[in-house]
């Protein structure tokens, strides 16, 4: 579930998503097998070799790739995330969502 979003902004990731650009979603989230991390920041585009290439250059195994449904995407948590936040200039996500490392 992602929590701290809009319907709006969801739909906006979606839709770049699809649209094969390289889209940054970041929220809140938990997970059992995860309790030190409280967000999460999917990294999704349709374009898989676009999205494995990106992967690849930003350090991620194309194994890691979610791909159950039409919106392909790697899950950034912790040091990654905010490394890769910060390598893209959104770090209002790291201050919104208060992500220390």
């Amino acid at each position: 579930m992602a929590f701290g979003i809009t319907r709006q902004e969801l739909n906006e990731w979606k839709e770049r998503v699809k649209q094969g650009e390289i889209a940054f979603l970041t929220h809140y989230w938990y997970d059992p097998r995860f309790p030190q991390y409280h967000t999460v920041t999917k990294v999704g585009c349709c374009n898989k070799k676009r999205l494995i290439e990106w992967g690849r250059d930003n350090g991620l195994k194309e194994e890691w790739i979610h791909d159950k449904n039409e919106y392909p995407h790697f899950d950034l948590l912790g040091e990654r995330q905010i490394k890769i936040l910060m390598k893209y200039g959104l770090e209002e996500y790291i201050s919104r969502f208060k992500i220390k490392p």
